[in-house]
């Protein structure tokens, strides 16, 4: 969440911490459990967005990841994009014991926007 702050520079994305209890009023039949496993994408159209297609979605909006997102629309591609996207979302406590993030994390400060909740760091 911390490295989108960084990347939205045009400031489109609203981003609300999964341990915010606004998140299960954004859009009706979001579970504490579904946010968990998956980032989500609420639109002002359409439906939400889970996981690889939030981030398509997010992905366009924001220049440095445009051209990541305009692959993800390749036939084929958003189907893999799911699929490594449920495995590194399945494993990222593992993950995060592994590679870590305290060195890089601690570089890199929440960036503070009106509006916006931010969460802080997990303690280890």
């Amino acid at each position: 969440m911390r490295l989108l702050t960084w990347l939205d520079w045009c400031d489109v994305a609203r981003l609300v911490p999964a341990s915010n209890p606004e998140c299960l009023k954004l859009a009706p039949g979001l579970t504490r459990e579904g946010l968990m496993e998956a980032i989500h994408c609420v639109p002002r159209e359409g439906e939400v967005l889970r996981g690889a297609r939030a981030l398509r979605f997010i992905g366009l909006r924001m220049p440095l990841l445009a051209p990541v997102a305009l692959v993800m629309w390749l036939p084929g591609v958003i189907w893999i994009a799911e699929w490594v996207y449920g495995g590194v979302s399945r494993n990222r406590h593992l993950l995060s014991r592994v590679f870590g993030c305290k060195s890089a994390c601690a570089i890199m400060p929440q960036r503070q926007r009106e509006d916006e909740t931010t969460s802080k760091p997990m303690e280890e």
